[in-house]
């Protein structure tokens, strides 16, 4: 059992564990996280369609400037046949010295000669798809590539053979120009990182208007959590103060309607309660009084029953016994409506539990008909008289509805770091308890067997076990015994009950 008792700290570790992770995964921690999310989707977004915009603007100027001017050049030469190769590579260093936006190296193509205006870049820049397609149109033709990591504009055009005044023929020579497009991809990039470092510093602005309105979201919700949680620990007055018109001043307005209700609905019953705890104890009391010249009465037609004849005899004896049922069950309502009321005292004395378990057995002659295992030396602080009545209701009810044998075991348990406790246990060999009996086995006037309708008992008895039990800071709980055989009953008292131990509101301890 001790054993049992230390694992308690192990299981309540992951439970703390899952109340961290909940704290740090709260509702507002979400809240930001959401709010910078959306701040961090649009800013993205912005950024990435203005790069674009900024990008596609830079690059086609420099695009349009530098095809614009190569076609005007090119339209305006005219080549005679034959083309020489050294006339050819002065036209193209004219052309190459006239490009715009930035210096061109140029190239020219004519069957199976080749000319260039420099060596750099080489002409393996000019891709086939650029040949294919400045072959098949007369416009010309270009593409932006990247080669080696360097961007490039290559533009092709083709040229015409002048054969006379105003005229041309279409060739087959073709003109490249190749311009690096250094200068405008370092203006990209200074545009990406411009949207990067812009971007940054709106989502660190961003935070602080999430935790305003993460603040602003969640304060009506602390507000709600702390007045249900007031609610909860019994002041239903408790209400949310209703701020603006939105859906948490809804809320809020819809809470403080159902506290409303709820506070005017436990009131009600809170004195239909009294009304009832009143009217048991008035009529307990009132009955007393009759009830003990009654008993008087009934002892004396007792004494002279012999001498009546045989039906007045049973008459009287039906009434002494039924008066005698009726006695116990005024004390017994006497009792309950103490406990009710948070009247019951608590007198505690230091006792040896052994020998009053005995003395108990003794007082109602049930020693020859219950064993016991009760160890010697175990002392313990409590009421005497409440712990009398717990253990003769518990062997009582043993030997009324179990089964011979009953024997009553009693042992001390420390568990953990918790303090030791005094463990008592009465058990019977009857039919047991049946299972849908069992959570209902300590309310009022509850029989677990219908047929007992009529019984001694007046079915307060382990109500009363258990309110005694409760008053010395302890528990009761009812079994079946292993393989179903005989009920068990458990009490459980910690052993520094009235020195120390707890003691309910309005109760007192001597």
């Amino acid at each position: 059992m001790s054993g049992h008792g230390r694992r308690r700290p192990a299981a309540a570790e992951p439970s703390r564990q899952r109340r961290r992770r909940i704290a740090a995964f709260g509702l507002r921690t979400r809240l930001v996280f959401a709010f910078l999310l959306v701040a961090a989707v649009s800013a993205t977004t912005t950024a990435a369609l203005t790069f674009r915009d900024a990008r596609n603007a830079v690059l086609e100027t420099a695009q349009d400037t530098a095809v614009s001017s190569f076609r005007d050049q090119v339209q305006q030469l005219g080549f005679t046949l034959p083309v020489q190769s050294t006339g050819l590579q002065e036209v193209l260093r004219d052309i190459a010295r006239k490009g715009k936006p930035h210096p061109w190296v140029v190239f020219a193509e004519y069957g199976t000669l080749r000319a260039s205006s420099g060596t750099s870049p080489t002409s393996t820049v000019i891709t086939p798809e650029l040949r294919r397609a400045v072959t098949t149109g007369q416009n010309g033709s270009f593409e932006r590539v990247i080669k080696d990591g360097e961007p490039y504009l290559t533009i092709a055009m083709p040229t015409a053979f002048k054969v006379g005044v105003g005229a041309g023929l279409p060739s087959g020579l073709v003109l490249y120009a190749v311009m690096r497009m250094t200068d405008e991809q370092t203006n990209v990039d200074a545009l990406v990182t411009a949207a990067r470092d812009g971007a940054l510093p709106g989502l660190a602005i961003a935070l602080i208007p999430a935790l305003i309105a993460a603040r602003s979201v969640l304060r009506p919700v602390r507000e709600l959590r702390q007045a249900a949680s007031s609610i909860g620990s019994g002041r239903l007055d408790t209400r949310i103060r209703v701020r603006g018109s939105d859906e948490l001043a809804d809320f809020a307005r819809t809470f403080n309607e159902s506290a409303g209700q709820l506070e005017r609905t436990v009131e009600e019953l809170r004195q239909a309660e009294a009304r009832a705890r009143r009217f048991a104890s008035d009529v307990s009391h009132e009955l007393r009084t009759p009830l003990a010249g009654m008993l008087a009465v009934t002892e004396v037609l007792d004494e002279d029953a012999d001498s009546l004849d045989a039906d007045t005899a049973k008459a009287v004896r039906l009434i002494s016994t039924e008066t005698g049922k009726l006695a116990v069950l005024v004390e017994d309502l006497m009792e309950m409506s103490r406990f009710d009321a948070r009247a019951a005292e608590l007198n505690t004395d230091e006792i040896d539990a052994a020998e009053t378990i005995r003395k108990t057995l003794q007082n109602r002659h049930w020693s020859d008909r219950v064993g016991t295992d009760l160890p010697h030396g175990i002392r313990v602080c409590l009421d005497p008289r409440r712990f009398d009545i717990v253990v003769a209701n518990l062997v009582g009810n043993a030997l009324r509805h179990g089964g011979a044998p009953v024997t009553v075991r009693m042992r001390t348990e420390v568990r953990g770091d918790h303090p030791p406790v005094l463990v008592v246990e009465v058990a019977d060999s009857g039919a047991g308890i049946r299972p849908e009996a069992l959570p209902h086995i300590f309310d009022r006037f509850y029989k677990a067997d219908a047929a007992r309708t009529r019984s001694t008992g007046s079915g307060l008895g382990l109500a009363i076990t258990q309110e005694n039990v409760r008053l010395h800071g302890g528990t009761i709980r009812a079994a079946n015994g292993p393989g179903g055989v005989g009920a068990v009953f458990t009490v459980e008292i910690p052993l520094a009950t009235g020195a120390g131990g707890p003691l309910r509101t309005g109760e007192a301890s001597t």
